[in-house]
């Protein structure tokens, strides 16, 4: 079989895929071997791939590649999200496109096209993680809205609401005006927006007097139900026990006291609309004040907003403050500063709206939670550990979460109303057992199933995903099935910090609810994908590259590699294409090795050269070395680190010396003996870089040997840890530096390696002759010798306290050459008195900053060991 000279990813990647793929080797079901149990962060059923996916699952697929090579039950189970508001929105502007209103359709006709839409384009990017090369265990493959799984969330969701854990309340909410739902206080990002504090008066009723208050949001004095003022603020004294006319409106309002108002902020007056503020709901509530809501669910004024009903909420701002500056109630407008709060998901500002809907109590569901990451048995790790502040914050500060969304997309609450009152509802799985319980509840036997209306609202994405570890196992419906004892709790979770909150912290609460046991046993949090300028990488920025372009320009272990090789426990990623080039780089460098030893004729006869016994056992030594750190480097997490000592390991130590060192000379055989030693350690090799560079190496290994399907690669052993010789490796970094003295005196003197020189050596070191056979063989030598006192006519170079000597009569021109050493020695000699001339000035040292004086003294020390190597050579050359 011809083997080509130059690795091509684009042809390899596929075949190699479609292999594992028929031999099923990433499908996993429960036997006696210890399980290694990943489940995917779903992506959603609309995305595709991107950077920070690609980045996520790298380091899954690295994972569990290496749990499969240790010998474990490498179980990986992918799916995705049914995303609800993102997948709505996508639905709506496609029906929008095709001349159709959602609000034109029944819920049925408008989950047909939300299923059609998913069949069409949903599961792209799982089908994207394939060019990656993620081992999945596909079979698995779960979809959060598939019917085992929405059968689990209505499970749990009957469950807590028996347990007096969900309740229906009417509060004030995150309301997402574009996808018109509400949203949990976590999916509302907080942004500082440049705007505007505008000075506002109201006039008092009965009087020409006024009063003046400050506001961001002029367009909600429609909605003033009340003005407050602090009973002990002075300056409003006069103001007690009156009553306000709120501009345009001329609504009359009273003036109300209470000491939440801040006398040092503002004018002392505050506007208070409890429709539209959290506080100042508080504040109604408290004093019983008329609630008057001006908005239209897209954030339009309603009938409340007189005649700017319709428009909306900025482009009324606007035009009421050209209003109140025409009727001269503008005092003045300031710049200010202001945080405005905005939806995850759609980027519109949010509103705050009083709204009937779905909360689950928190505060005794994450008690179990929060000991089982910050208590003394430290059940769940996350890393970096740094995350463990946040985490707490959150956990010690949590609300009641909001789980009711206004969609049509997503598991339907089954709430199941028979009455026009709030509190007129049962709960219950399914519409048979709610009529059952709406007759005992109304003791009306004649209760039929088309008298009961169901809840329209959907629950919150997040509470279904909150079960996806034991969900995909089917762990809800069927606590006792082979598969969620066998595969639960899971090993790692991969994910990235921004989800710490919305997915992490709620499957732990929910895996000791349901499981009474923790989910996952280490979360490692992954840091961002930025560009090189640090900004995080968006579309809208157009700084994030196309990943699959990137595979087929790179291949997929040019970008793996190429990501990995700076993406550090917890710190954000900047991204180079360099470095997928640099991942490339070593694809190309072992496929250039395992081609050159295709090219050596294999003797059976020769004999073993010592020189290759020797460097054989070295690479040996320092590839247990190398495993012990790459071991250290996985229980940590610091796979970036893993990377680059594999990368060193291959490029530097394989490549550089030991092919170096056992290739034959030119159109001879090499020995048998060592042919295979290099094989062998070839192969070790590919194996602790298989997880990171799938597809070369799994060409690679089964281009080296023909192979059973039960002898590939990616179900190959791991290499055992041997004890490793730190005396061998020591020996060989010594020879390597005298080495590198040979060729650089080849190089500056022009000697061609051809030409074997004499060489000798003052062993003031005591060095053992361990690799001296690998010195003469690298530094073509004519031997080693060992001598008491220096050679005259020789080039001198020192490794440590070693002297080395190179005799060069004949080799060169030394008229020339003494020329050359004594202006080297004259300009060193000049800036050694310029540096021990600083030294010497006591001011300079003792006032000098520490690293700076280390600096000089290190110049003085190296120019020192300089001028005496230099004085050498020229003794030696007469």
């Amino acid at each position: 079989m011809q083997i080509p000279s130059k690795y091509n990813a684009n042809k390899v990647e596929t075949k190699w895929y479609d292999y594992w793929m028929k031999h099923n080797y990433f499908h996993s079901t429960p036997d006696e071997r210890e399980p290694y149990t990943i489940v995917i962060p779903p992506p959603n059923v609309t995305g595709v791939l991107h950077m920070g996916h690609m980045l996520n699952n790298t380091i899954q697929d690295v994972l569990i590649r290496r749990a499969r090579l240790q010998g474990k039950n490498a179980c990986w189970v992918p799916g995705t999200d049914h995303a609800s508001i993102a997948t709505e929105a996508k639905v709506v502007a496609k029906l929008k496109e095709q001349g159709i209103d959602k609000n034109d359709l029944s819920r049925d006709e408008f989950l047909k096209h939300a299923w059609d839409w998913t069949h069409e384009y949903g599961g792209v990017i799982l089908e994207q993680l394939k060019k990656l090369g993620c081992s999945c265990d596909w079979e698995r493959t779960k979809f959060t809205m598939d019917d085992d799984m929405s059968e689990a969330v209505i499970k749990v969701f009957v469950d807590l609401y028996n347990k007096g854990l969900i309740y229906r309340g009417y509060r004030m909410v995150n309301w997402d005006p574009e996808a018109k739902t509400t949203l949990s206080d976590e999916e509302v990002e907080y942004i500082d927006k440049q705007g505007k504090l505008y000075h506002i008066n109201y006039k008092i009723e009965g009087s020409e007097e006024v009063l003046t208050i400050a506001t961001t949001r002029p367009e909600t004095i429609l909605g003033d139900t009340a003005i407050c003022i602090n009973p002990t603020d002075e300056r409003h004294f006069n103001l007690k026990g009156k009553k306000a006319i709120v501009p345009i409106c001329n609504r009359v309002i009273p003036i109300i006291e209470d000491e939440y108002v801040d006398v040092e902020f503002g004018t002392g007056c505050l506007k208070v609309t409890p429709a539209h503020d959290e506080n100042d709901k508080v504040l109604g509530d408290k004093h019983q004040l008329e609630v008057i809501d001006i908005f239209n669910e897209d954030a339009t004024l309603n009938s409340y907003g007189l005649h700017y009903e319709g428009k909306d909420r900025f482009e009324v701002r606007k035009a009421i403050v050209k209003e109140l500056e025409e009727l001269g109630l503008i005092s003045k407008i300031e710049d200010h500063n202001n945080r405005v709060g905005i939806s995850e998901r759609t980027k519109a500002i949010i509103e705050p709206r009083l709204s009937d809907q779905w909360f689950l109590k928190m505060e005794d569901l994450v008690k179990p939670a929060i000991k089982a990451v910050l208590g003394e048995d430290n059940d769940i790790q996350l890393f970096p550990k740094k995350f463990e502040n946040t985490y707490r914050h959150w956990m010690e500060n949590i609300r009641d979460w909001n789980i009711s969304r206004q969609l049509l997309w997503g598991q339907q609450i089954p709430a199941y109303y028979y009455g026009d009152g709030k509190e007129d509802f049962v709960v219950a799985e399914s519409i048979d057992e709610a009529v059952k319980l709406a007759q005992e509840k109304t003791s009306n036997s004649e209760l039929k199933a088309s008298d009961l209306k169901q809840e329209t609202d959907a629950l919150d994405t997040w509470f279904s995903s909150w079960l996806w570890p034991m969900s995909v196992f089917d762990g809800i419906r069927n606590p006792e099935n082979d598969d969620i004892k066998y595969y639960y709790p899971t090993n790692d979770l991969v994910t990235g910090p921004d989800i710490l909150f919305f997915w992490v912290a709620r499957m732990i609460i929910a895996g000791y609810e349901y499981k009474d046991a923790k989910p996952f046993k280490n979360v490692y949090l992954t840091g961002l994908v930025r560009d090189k300028q640090r900004r995080k990488m968006s579309k809208s920025l157009g700084n994030s590259p196309d990943a699959l372009k990137l595979i087929e320009e790179y291949g997929a272990g040019g970008v793996r590699v190429g990501l990995l090789l700076s993406a550090a426990a917890g710190n954000d990623l900047l991204f180079d294409e360099a470095l997928c080039q640099q991942g490339k780089g070593l694809g190309n460098k072992i496929w250039s090795a395992f081609y050159l030893t295709t090219l050596w004729e294999v003797s059976e006869t020769i004999k073993q050269p010592q020189s290759s016994k020797i460097a054989l056992e070295w690479y040996e030594a320092k590839f247990q070395k190398a495993l012990v750190e790459i071991e250290d480097h996985f229980s940590k997490y610091r796979l970036s680190d893993a990377i680059m000592a594999i990368y060193k390991l291959i490029y530097d130590d394989f490549c550089g010396w030991l092919l170096e060192i056992v290739k034959p000379a030119y159109q001879q055989p090499i020995d048998a003996t060592t042919y295979n030693g290099v094989i062998k350690l070839l192969e070790d090799n590919l194996k602790i870089l298989h997880p990171f560079m799938p597809f070369i190496t799994e060409e690679i290994w089964q281009l080296i040997a023909e192979r059973t399907p039960e002898e590939a690669l990616i179900v190959a052993k791991w290499p055992e840890l041997r004890s490793a010789s730190e005396d061998l490796i020591a020996e060989f970094d010594f020879a390597a530096d005298v080495i590198s003295g040979i060729r650089t005196i080849r190089k500056e003197k022009n000697i061609a390696f051809k030409d074997a020189i004499a060489f000798s050596v003052i062993n003031n070191e005591n060095v053992a002759n361990t690799f001296d056979k690998v010195i003469k063989k690298l530094g073509n030598l004519e031997g080693i010798a060992y001598v008491s006192e220096a050679i005259d006519g020789a080039l001198t170079y020192r490794v440590k306290s070693n002297e080395y000597f190179i005799p060069m009569a004949g080799a060169i021109d030394v008229e020339a050459e003494i020329k050359k050493l004594t202006e080297e020695l004259n300009y060193t000699e000049g800036f050694l008195k310029s540096v021990q001339k600083k030294l010497s000035n006591e001011r300079f040292v003792n006032n000098a900053p520490e690293q700076v004086v280390a600096s000089e003294k290190k110049k003085e020390s190296d120019a020192l060991a300089k001028i005496e190597t230099l004085k050498a050579s020229l003794a030696s050359l007469g």
